[in-house]
């Protein structure tokens, strides 16, 4: 039989292109000139911000395999971003979601497949969302693939929502009594080393760990965000005694279920533990400079600077249009 065209290196389908890491991996390809198709939900407000960038957007969903080949179609490398919606079971997508996407890609003679799984998954089974990515990644591992693995710490953009808004909107924060560190890490800079990790053939069918320059506890951010906006947080402490409480509450009920197993994920992230890893070998590994990682320091920096910047101009804006009768 005669081969059929071959397939592109450069061609990359992303799942799960419209989430805080996604959106950036979707960019990052782009900028390097990779052909980018994106995996994307039917949904009432279609994706249009993909189109833009030059992206190609298909529609598919992950707990519906039978939509899942036609988008492989002529991708050499999957990258799959994607996670399920807070109000769906995790197991839809994060489990059997991502089975049937890998054996659409064993099936599809996919190149290379990327997955991104959290820090120290293997070592809390009883968290539900951990123990599915630990399952995926053995599942990858045994599926014969070329894969890469990459388990992240946290995004530094869910600190925005998280504090800084409510912060500068005189609103509550929340947090709680534990020690927890997390080397929070930029999106873009997680996006940036994936690439570099992708082109590195040495990297094949390894699991890498990706983190920030730093490890924080929350009520560390907190002080920081306070500093850079100016201005005192109304703090709310949840303690972990009543957290590790409400998760057992729920357990009484079927359809509480779901909240339970998300309050188990928040209630090893309020536990004595410390999702960081030392990055020298990485760095050497992928050839880059600590110094090029941002840190949290200037990411909340750039982003209370602008921000307060919009403010000021809006408050000057408004007096100027005042009018007096």
């Amino acid at each position: 039989m005669a081969l059929g065209t071959p397939v592109r290196p450069t061609s990359i389908l992303v799942v799960g292109a419209t989430g805080t890491l996604g959106r950036q991996v979707v960019r990052r390809a782009l900028d390097e000139g990779y052909d980018v198709r994106c995996l994307v939900r039917p949904r009432p407000a279609p994706a249009d911000f993909l189109r833009d960038w030059g992206a190609t957007v298909v529609n598919a969903d992950l707990s519906k395999p039978e939509t899942i080949p036609a988008t492989l179609v002529g991708i050499h490398t999957v990258i799959d971003c994607a996670t399920g919606r807070p109000e769906e079971p995790i197991r839809t997508v994060d489990w059997e979601g991502k089975v049937a996407l890998i054996q659409c890609a064993m099936a599809m003679g996919i190149q290379k497949y990327v997955f991104y799984s959290i820090h120290n998954c293997d070592k809390h089974p009883e968290v539900p969302l951990m123990e599915i990515k630990h399952c995926t990644e053995k599942f990858l591992q045994d599926s014969g693939l070329t894969y890469i693995i990459i388990r992240l710490c946290g995004f530094m953009q869910g600190l925005i929502g998280q504090y800084a808004v409510p912060i500068l909107e005189e609103k509550s924060v929340w947090g709680t009594d534990a020690p927890t560190r997390i080397a929070y890490m930029d999106t873009q800079d997680i996006a940036r080393l994936t690439f570099i990790a992708l082109r590195n053939e040495k990297i094949n069918k390894k699991l890498l760990t990706f983190a920030g320059p730093r490890a924080w506890t929350t009520q560390e951010v907190i002080t920081l965000c306070e500093r850079l906006a100016g201005q005192d947080a109304n703090v709310t402490t949840v303690p972990v005694s009543i957290l590790k409480f409400t998760r057992q509450l729920t357990r009484f009920f079927q359809w509480t279920n779901d909240v339970a197993d998300r309050l188990a994920f928040s209630e090893v992230l309020s536990s004595d533990t410390v999702f960081s890893v030392p990055m020298t070998e990485m760095y050497n590994l992928l050839g880059v400079d600590a110094k090029d990682i941002i840190t949290l320091e200037k990411y909340l920096q750039d982003y209370f600077t602008n921000i307060l910047k919009k403010l000021k101009d809006l408050k000057a804006q408004s007096k100027q249009t005042d009018i007096y009768f």
